[in-house]
């Protein structure tokens, strides 16, 4: 209920310094040329005007610099999914402009021409704005899925301008009902059909918060704190638009039946209501957003070689002796084979026709040249204690 307290605020404010500004004289900040229509922008006494020009002012400037960066940066966001945002982002900026820009046309009095802008551009502008919140929440509930891929910008820019232009029929109509073809004053209208005509915005805000809620529900966990800002920024306006609507509609008759005479504090709720709704959406997801999508991407860190705290994995010492049976371990029989062949090879060569006499020819075993295991792996042949079609690791 913060945004309602705020809202209460400012329409203290508002009610505090309306009877000041009914004299003829001009009241005190504005200069004898300022004409009444404008006097609202400059009374002191009447805080309310200042404080909600203040408001506007800085909330078109924050637009207008964001907006700036974000056009500026965008060439350097690489990610597809990344760059989906940044339509409905800008478009929902340039509603925020909007809204801000409106609140200055409540705090001039109106005239025909006035109350026809204000009639006209009031919906549309909340129409566009919440589409673009109901679009950055499908786009979010297609990437919180485990396979989902997120509609393109032009497909989330369709759907944003598709949504407003339902807004914009309606106001076009209820323009055409009551003025043109009924003839009535373009100021003169009922607050509840006022609140009538905003209830296709209620209906955007709505399916935007309930699109936030469902992609909170999604199994991607990237996306998520994506989802809370936008589930955070669709609850309190919410919040912020139950309270105005309910001040727009009973405050006057509670404020009249305790003042004892008429109150008028129609234009200062709906005031309070425009910069209220613009500075909402800019603090809690134009900003948000806007960090995201220009955030560089981590990039991923190199290997240390030399970092001991997690100690390499021990590597077996493999051994072809220990995976073969007693059967095929030929290396074992052929040295017996040697010892036997020596012996007898001494045996038969002592003696020849008689005489006892050295064989030359008999070669012993030690004599000759035999290749160890390594050397016969290096030279690409078999090694006699591993298994037949083991050729060793060929090196070249």
């Amino acid at each position: 209920m913060a945004s309602g307290t705020v809202l209460l605020l400012l329409l203290l404010l508002c009610l505090a310094g309306r009877s000041s500004s009914q004299t003829d004289a001009p009241p005190p900040g504005c200069g004898a040329d300022v004409g009444r229509p404008y006097r609202a922008l400059c009374d002191l006494e009447a805080a309310w005007g200042v404080v909600l020009e203040a408001l506007a002012g800085g909330g078109a400037l924050a637009c207008l610099l964001v907006g700036g960066v974000l056009l500026g940066r965008l060439h350097t966001v690489a990610e597809p999914e990344k760059r989906g945002t940044a339509p409905p982002l800008l478009l929902l900026l340039v509603g925020l402009l909007g809204l801000f820009g409106l609140s200055f046309a409540y705090l001039i009095e109106k005239d025909e021409p006035l109350c026809l802008a204000r009639r006209a551009l009031w919906g549309v502008l909340f129409a566009l704005c919440f589409s673009c919140l109901l679009a950055q929440g499908w786009r979010l509930r297609r990437l919180a899925r485990q396979d989902g891929r997120a509609p393109g910008g032009w497909a989330l820019t369709g759907l944003v301008l598709a949504l407003t232009a339902v807004q914009v029929i309606i106001a076009a109509e209820w323009l055409l009902l009551t003025v043109v073809r009924e003839g009535q004053p373009a100021c003169r209208y009922m607050p509840l059909d006022f609140a009538l005509v905003c209830s296709y915005v209620v209906v955007l805000l709505v399916a935007a918060l309930g699109a936030s809620a469902l992609a909170l529900c999604g199994k991607e966990r990237r996306w998520r704190c994506h989802a809370v800002w936008l589930f955070v920024s669709c609850l309190l306006s919410v919040l912020l638009w139950a309270a105005w609507l309910v001040f727009y509609l009973y405050g006057n008759e509670a404020l009249g039946r305790a003042l004892g005479r008429q109150a008028d504090w129609d234009e200062p709720v709906l005031a309070a209501a425009l910069v209220s709704q613009g500075w909402l959406l800019l603090l809690f997801h134009v900003v948000p957003e806007a960090h995201f999508c220009l955030r560089p991407a981590p990039r991923p860190s190199p290997t240390d070689y030399f970092d001991t705290s997690h100690p390499p994995p021990r590597l077996r010492e493999t051994s072809f002796d220990e995976d073969l049976p007693l059967a095929h371990r030929p290396f074992m029989e052929n040295q017996a084979f040697s010892f036997d062949e020596h012996s007898a090879a001494l045996r038969a060569g002592g003696f020849r026709n008689g005489n006892p006499a050295f064989r030359p020819t008999v070669p012993f075993r030690s004599s000759v040249y035999q290749p160890t295991e390594m050397a016969i792996v290096l030279n690409g042949g078999t090694i006699p204690s591993a298994p037949p079609n083991y050729t060793g690791r060929q090196l070249w």
